[in-house]
């Protein structure tokens, strides 16, 4: 009588995504030594990201942000739209509340800074893949102190004289868009947009991004 080999730990399909060969590369080299991943691509840009999820199986995108063609942003939001079951972790040197609100306002589970090992980086890809948060202890600190600061003020009604594309932008500030994310969305230039954030900042006593998306949320409009 035969017996069947023992199953070994399901690994995870992961994509790495830089746009710098020398990060990207290493990087996906020395997950692949870890038991339980197996980096089936490497993109050097969101539309390339897109590209091996379609080709798939991928369970976890570990997603750079500043990146050309399509950044990390934008390329999460496809993911969360077009393939929800693909979780993503984001790696990126920005730790600033723009980059932090957008990414997990379009939908990434993780978000780590660069500074994290190949061990905090692998766990984070266990916890995506099983649909839980993990967040670099900068971010999370980042997160409290904008709440702590923020939380006492009961969010204000937006003035009745903002234009129905300030509305339109800060609804987009809401859902996580960076300037050029809005940009692409409404067909308009980046500094057309920065001029509609600075009225609508103005006009709102809006004093700054991680504001204006409690604001956008408070008024419905996220």
């Amino acid at each position: 009588m035969t017996t069947e080999p023992a199953a070994g730990p399901q690994r995870l399909k992961v994509v790495v995504a830089d746009d710098q060969a020398a990060i990207r590369e290493p990087l996906a080299a020395v997950l692949a030594l870890t038991e339980d991943i197996d980096v089936v691509a490497a993109a050097a840009n969101g539309a390339e990201v897109l590209a091996a999820v379609a080709a798939g199986p991928v369970d976890v995108v570990l997603m750079d942000l500043r990146m050309p063609v399509m950044d990390g942003i934008e390329a999460t939001r496809r993911l969360a739209e077009e393939h929800p079951q693909v979780a993503v972790v984001v790696l990126t040197t920005f730790a600033d509340d723009d980059s932090i609100l957008g990414a997990l306002g379009a939908g990434a589970r993780g978000y780590l800074t660069k500074n994290a090992g190949r061990q905090d980086i692998a766990r984070a890809i266990r916890a995506a893949a099983a649909g839980q948060s993990v967040l670099d202890r900068e971010v999370q600190d980042r997160l409290l102190a904008t709440v702590r600061i923020t939380a006492p003020a009961p969010a204000r009604p937006l003035p009745e004289d903002l234009t129905p594309r300030e509305r339109e932008v800060l609804a987009l500030i809401g859902e996580g868009l960076p300037n050029r994310g809005i940009a692409q969305r409404l067909f308009v230039s980046e500094a057309t947009v920065k001029t509609h954030i600075n009225n609508l900042f103005a006009k709102a006593g809006i004093r700054d991004r991680a504001d204006a998306v409690r604001r956008a949320i408070a008024a419905g409009l996220a």
